[in-house]
């Protein structure tokens, strides 16, 4: 799910299609994106094993980084100072109810605004059919475009469960509070690049504690990454070759650092 989210992700930066008048089609998207990492985030812990308990440890860690209100964030997502039974407790409610809640509203608003300003086109296809309307390639969402996707789902749901009876994930060796963090422990791929970026980053970047320097940029560049539609106006011939630069180079360090974090001991 959260590779086809990256991917939707990237095939809509790369083709424009979030420019005028498809801004809050945009950020709804990246919403759902977001909400597919904290299915990721909240999931991992649940196996309630040695690699999912330091994992989380680590990443709560992170969070209680962030300026101002890092240590207040940490212990709302812990459920105290620790992650204990009771961070299992609130990441189970928030993996099964808050989330899924969530995310069925933002699915429902996006497709609201999908139907309302329709799906983009490359803008030299867009050009052509408002040249010759009768070219343009239409299809009604109900009940054509919604029965293709019920049964997209149904074959998704299908492969799922048949991976889930024949090829059941091992739960591991049962968390233990107590016992040294095993060597290697890393998140999974789609959180790889930012973990390996923050180990990278020195101890002190001029008086800035290192991991908070990352966190920061990470955070000024999600926000930037939100706000293209509004960045990449008509006319801005050479921003918007800023933008695709930008987004090659994204998908590049993403990608780099992905792999890197998987080859290095």
């Amino acid at each position: 799910m959260i590779l086809t989210a990256f991917a939707h992700m990237f095939s809509v930066i790369f083709l424009r299609a979030y420019r005028k008048p498809r801004e809050l089609t945009w950020l709804s998207g990246m919403v759902l994106l977001f909400l597919a990492l904290g299915f990721g985030f909240s999931g991992y812990l649940l196996p309630w094993n040695t690699l999912a308990f330091f994992a989380t440890k680590v990443g709560t860690d992170i969070t209680g980084q962030v300026p101002v209100i890092g240590h207040h964030l940490m212990v709302f997502l812990r459920g105290g100072e620790e992650v204990t039974g009771a961070t299992l407790t609130r990441f189970f409610g928030f993996h099964v109810a808050v989330l899924p809640g969530l995310t069925t509203l933002f699915v429902l608003i996006h497709l609201a605004l999908v139907q309302y300003f329709g799906i983009s086109v490359p803008p030299g296809v867009e050009a052509r059919w408002k040249a010759s309307p009768e070219q343009a390639r239409q299809m009604k969402f109900f009940p054509n475009f919604f029965l293709r996707e019920l049964m997209a789902w149904h074959i998704a749901l299908g492969v799922l469960g048949a991976l889930a009876a024949i090829l059941p994930w091992e739960l591991g060796t049962k968390a233990d509070p107590f016992a040294p963090a095993p060597a290697g422990i890393r998140p999974e791929w789609y959180f790889m690049f930012m973990f390996q970026t923050l180990k990278k980053i020195p101890a002190k970047v001029w008086f800035v504690d290192g991991e908070v320097a990352g966190i920061l940029l990470f955070g000024a560049t999600g926000l930037v990454w939100m706000l293209l539609p509004f960045i990449d106006r008509p006319g801005g011939g050479r921003g918007r070759k800023f933008i695709m630069g930008a987004g090659v180079f994204a998908l590049t360090y993403i990608l780099a650092m992905t792999f890197y974090g998987y080859l290095a001991k």
